[in-house]
């Protein structure tokens, strides 16, 4: 049985995190079309009229295509034994960063958007390399 490192604490706030970004652009949709027409939607296909909103609904995509990627990483260093200070400061990174791309992406800022992006990619190799005996 795993016991709750700072690797895997880290990773579940982060995954909180994750699930909560939804909230913002679904709000705007239904300050939009009110409440019975943004939930009565079975496509799934009702345009959001601020750009910010869709600018939020693909900085969460991204954020979840990206956990594809950290989560099994941080379980593997985690289930290994390798966790050690240099993962544990991985995984606080990658939540801040990936909170700071929710947002600085809403706000499009996009050369700066890029560089915190690539710090996250950074965490998710700090864990491979780990994994991996690089480091």
């Amino acid at each position: 049985m795993l016991t709750l490192t700072p690797d895997l604490y880290w990773l579940t706030i982060t995954l909180i995190m994750t699930g909560l970004f939804w909230a913002p652009y679904i709000v705007q949709l239904m300050v939009q079309l009110g409440p019975v027409k943004a939930v009565w939607d079975p496509t799934g296909a009702h345009p959001h009229d601020a750009d910010w909103a869709l600018r939020a609904k693909r900085a969460h995509y991204n954020a979840v295509e990206n956990m594809a990627v950290y989560a099994p990483l941080v379980i593997l260093v985690s289930a290994l034994g390798l966790n050690d200070a240099l993962t544990a400061g991985a995984a606080v990174l990658y939540f801040w960063i990936r909170l700071a791309h929710y947002f600085i992406h809403i706000f499009a800022i996009p050369a700066i958007r890029t560089v915190v992006f690539l710090i996250g990619f950074g965490c998710q190799m700090t864990m491979a390399g780990r994994i991996l005996g690089l480091w």
